[in-house]
């Protein structure tokens, strides 16, 4: 059997509590940004949503797209350019500018009322919204609900103690008929403390599994050099589709 057959078979590590009391701030996360610890961003886009893409939007057209932590990810732009609009929220201010300026985008930003600090950056042509603020205020400003959610890099860098809340947010702002399309990391978590955290099959079925139909769509193999220095020693990565029940 070859190595990477073995890799996408192995099983899921049992012990699913041992990361469940690491906690970063979102401090910290502002500080990824201005030393440039930013690993997780893809310059050229998440090659799992390129190749299953008609599968996420299934021909329809307008649709609402929601990035939860959604840094400076060039799909946003790819989505908007395809007529549909997006909406992001993203707690580093630089990374949203980042991501306006690298698309060669301009916009306006303007406070957002119901939470103190918070700020909205909008494209001037109107169709991607990018809310800075903690993710777990935003339902105070009321931003509607989604045909589509990509969550790539959102449920594996949310502290594990606070999946519960983020997935009922998640589930909140979904609207009837709508496609989720998540991606999580396995690997061994005693070995990594993360982020991004280890999410078994079995807490996604937990958080989301009494609203939403659970397929796993693909499995890969995306183990890199950079890896070696988390002291693992594999890495797949597992894409989801989530629908309505």
């Amino acid at each position: 059997m070859d190595k990477t057959r073995t890799f996408l078979d192995v099983k899921e590590y049992p012990d699913t509590e041992v990361q469940k009391n690491r906690v970063l701030t979102l401090e910290e996360w502002q500080e990824k940004w201005v030393s440039r610890r930013i690993g997780f961003h893809q310059e050229q886009g998440h090659k799992l949503l390129k190749k299953h893409l008609d599968t996420f939007l299934k021909g329809e057209n307008g649709l609402r797209v929601f990035f939860p932590l959604c840094g400076k990810a060039v799909e946003m732009k790819w989505f908007a350019d395809r007529g549909h609009s997006v909406v992001g929220v993203e707690i580093s201010e630089l990374g949203i500018q980042e991501f306006f300026t690298e698309q060669n985008l301009s916009y306006t930003e303007e406070p957002i009322v119901e939470i103190p600090g918070g700020k909205v950056f909008k494209s001037s042509s109107g169709n991607i919204s990018l809310y800075c603020c903690s993710l777990f205020d935003l339902p105070r400003a009321n931003i509607g609900k989604f045909d589509r959610i990509w969550d790539r890099g959102a449920l594996v860098a949310i502290n594990p103690g606070d999946r519960e809340r983020y997935a009922d947010i998640m589930l909140s702002l979904t609207r009837k008929g709508f496609h989720y399309l998540l991606a999580v990391l396995c690997y061994d978590p005693t070995k990594h403390a993360g982020p991004p955290f280890y999410v078994p099959e079995a807490e996604i079925k937990k958080l989301f599994g009494s609203v939403c139909n659970i397929h796993c769509l693909e499995k890969v193999d995306v183990f890199e050099e950079q890896h070696k220095s988390w002291g693992i020693d594999y890495i797949i990565e597992k894409l989801y589709l989530f629908t309505e029940k």
